[in-house]
């Protein structure tokens, strides 16, 4: 991994060296979830800006939501627009339990309904030893990782039909927690069971909830939240001895999302580059 400025959390795509694939020259879709309201929390860097752009080019209209970055944010809302479907973008705090409700009752007003809520903000910082965490930073990890996937899937499923998905983003974390990580990992072992419990409730409903568990991606969130050193070996302890890019993920959540999945429910779905999940 070349040498990467060190950016302050969140981070932005224009402050990378090496830019990630999104997929923006190579994603191809052919009307998979053509007429889908679809809302991405954050949705405006990463693994949340490649499923927006693959999204869109499967034809569905996608809701962005994001906390602050608002540059990268409108840079996913023209390449949504440019594949001729709608982009709306509603920046906030997702630990802001009222800011959850509205950005369901956004997607509503602008679409109607919420076909498919794709829960994928997390915040992660790293630390080297327990004492190094304070109280407000692992409030505010579950907060934003698992909290407001709760409030979103409350607030969403008045609005939500048979035939909907609900799809988490967890991580190999979940699996194998990184004591460096250890706020961030705890919730992403939140989140595999929040979606296997939350599938057992839906489907009587026909709502349909999966997750997806990334290994190491190349994203804002890595070059913001490690320290260089481990950014420079980032990713090359898997098997295929590279991070993934985020247009590596973004065909999972496609499926998960499509009426082909119509059969998939309570399933984490790996995206690791060889690293095992058993």
């Amino acid at each position: 991994m070349s040498e990467e400025p060190q950016q302050s959390p969140p981070g932005t795509t224009a402050g990378m060296n090496r830019k990630p694939d999104h997929g923006e020259d190579s994603y191809r879709g052919s009307g998979r979830l053509a007429g889908k309201a679809t809302v991405i929390t954050g949705g405006d860097s990463g693994i949340g800006r490649a499923t927006a752009i693959a999204f869109a080019r499967e034809g569905a209209d996608v809701l962005i939501s994001y906390l602050s970055e608002h540059d990268d944010a409108k840079d996913t809302a023209r390449l949504v627009e440019e594949a001729g479907r709608r982009a709306v973008l509603v920046p906030g705090d997702l630990a802001d339990p009222g800011h959850c409700r509205a950005v369901a009752h956004r997607a509503v007003a602008e679409f109607g309904r919420v076909d498919v809520l794709v829960n994928n903000a997390a915040y992660q910082m790293t630390h080297e030893k327990v004492e190094e965490i304070t109280d407000e930073e692992w409030q505010h990890t579950f907060d934003v990782n698992i909290t407001a996937m709760f409030r979103l899937v409350q607030a969403a499923l008045p609005h939500m039909g048979a035939g909907a998905s609900i799809i988490n983003t967890t991580s190999i974390n979940y699996d194998q927690p990184r004591p460096t990580l250890l706020p961030y990992a705890t919730t992403k072992g939140a989140i595999a069971n929040f979606t296997a419990g939350l599938a057992q409730l839906l489907g009587d409903r026909g709502i349909r909830v999966n997750a997806v568990a990334p290994g190491p991606i190349w994203t804002p969130l890595i070059p913001s939240t490690m320290p260089p050193d481990h950014v420079k070996e980032f990713g090359r302890n898997t098997p295929l001895g590279r991070p993934g890019e985020p247009a590596e993920v973004a065909p999972v959540y496609v499926l998960l999302a499509s009426d082909e999945a119509s059969y998939i429910s309570g399933a984490v779905v790996p995206v690791t580059g060889g690293k095992p999940i058993l």
